[in-house]
């Protein structure tokens, strides 16, 4: 069996694994299977914390030497929504068109089966490794990940492994496979903002204190300037307010408090403290009593600076399909803020334009090219190092 085989395979089968957060659906046994038949050590391990449900997660490690390359990706999914609405039945992993159809092939387990395939060749190509090749691969990304890749690491961590680079299989490319390498993320802190009033009947105002004007004006302070410029790889921080509700059905009540919520993606020059800081600062200005609760973040901006392994990982996707990777930071949070605490990562996979859409679907091609630039990348990592 092909390179190329051994991936659609492995992609079609983890795709017919039901694996909607939090459930497995076999995938993870799926593929430690495959694994194991190749010669990797795995371990799957379960982790669990009051109030959520128990996620699996699989850590698998081929060689024993440095350097050590780590693919991180996951296999569970998003909820497939109105399956009547789906060409194909969204587990079936049917082949039409050219491509690969059902929930998850996107995102991600398209980019797990190609690295993985990539990973079982170069083993088999070359037989015991000078360095070791390893895979972290969470059922807890999709959901709250709590029990996943930050656990994970945690507990790879406190047996003594040691990861020199990390690539997530995340589907990074935009309009064509290879345009896009995922350096960094922006971080995200969620906040609440209430101002606090008195109620009373509207016909009464004098009796009342109205907290509408008092938010409108703690708003205005905190969206009236940008938080910053950008910085040489981050674009400027954004402040977006999702909802502002007092709770109120009645017009003749004047409300005793009015509340907002907004969420931060920022920059390299904030962490989240300071960013509290100065949105404090903003609100204080105001004069107003208020009342605001910055959620608990795990989201802080990272960045693993262009340098010899962003290099190797760029060319090797430009020789495969000749056009160079755009190094960006755009974008939402992925488990790369959790990997980037213990060694450099990048993420780098396949066109995620249909990722958690119905008719979730990629191009056959597109999974053996994919394919391809992983062979090539491992290939170049322990050739050159």
């Amino acid at each position: 069996m092909t390179l190329q085989e051994t991936a659609l395979d492995l992609c079609r089968a983890l795709v017919r694994c039901r694996s909607v957060t939090p459930e497995d659906g076999g995938a993870l046994g799926l593929l430690a299977a495959a694994l194991d038949r190749a010669g990797f050590a795995t371990q799957r391990v379960t982790f669990s914390e009051t109030g959520t449900p128990n996620i699996e997660n699989l850590y698998a490690r081929l060689g024993t030497g440095t350097p050590f390359l780590v693919f991180a990706g996951h296999t569970d999914v998003v909820p497939v929504g109105d399956a009547a609405k789906w060409r194909f039945d969204p587990f079936a992993a049917e082949l039409a068109d050219g491509a690969v159809w059902g929930r998850g092939v996107a995102d991600m387990k398209g980019g797990v089966a190609a690295f993985a395939a990539a990973a079982i060749a170069h083993a088999a190509r070359h037989g015991p490794l000078k360095g070791s090749i390893g895979l972290l691969i969470t059922g807890d990304e999709e959901g709250p990940a709590i029990n996943g890749t930050e656990k994970l690491l945690h507990w790879a961590y406190e047996k003594g492994e040691r990861f020199d680079h990390c690539i997530v299989g995340e589907p990074t490319s935009r309009d064509a496979l290879g345009d896009m390498i995922k350096i960094g993320r922006r971080g995200s802190l969620n906040c609440t903002l209430i101002a606090e009033g008195r109620q009373g009947h509207a016909a009464y105002p004098e009796k009342a204190d109205n907290p509408i004007p008092k938010l409108m004006r703690l708003l205005t302070a905190l969206t009236a300037a940008p938080l910053d410029t950008g910085t040489p790889h981050f674009q400027p921080s954004n402040l977006e307010i999702v909802s502002v509700d007092v709770g109120n059905p009645a017009f003749n009540v004047i409300p005793a408090e009015a509340r907002a919520r907004f969420n931060i993606r920022f920059n390299d020059l904030w962490t989240p403290e300071t960013l509290a800081a100065e949105l404090r600062r903003r609100l204080d200005s105001v004069g107003e009593k208020f009342t605001v609760n910055f959620e608990p973040c795990n989201a802080v901006a990272f960045l693993t600076k262009p340098g010899a392994f962003t290099d190797l990982v760029a060319k090797a996707v430009e020789k495969k399909t000749g056009r160079r990777p755009v190094l960006s930071t755009s974008g939402g949070t992925s488990d790369a803020r959790f990997i980037q605490a213990y060694c450099p990562v990048l993420e780098f996979g396949g066109i995620g334009a249909t990722a958690h859409m119905v008719d979730e679907h990629v191009a056959i091609a597109e999974i053996e090219a994919l394919t391809e630039i992983y062979a090539a990348i491992l290939e170049d990592y322990f050739g050159k190092e």
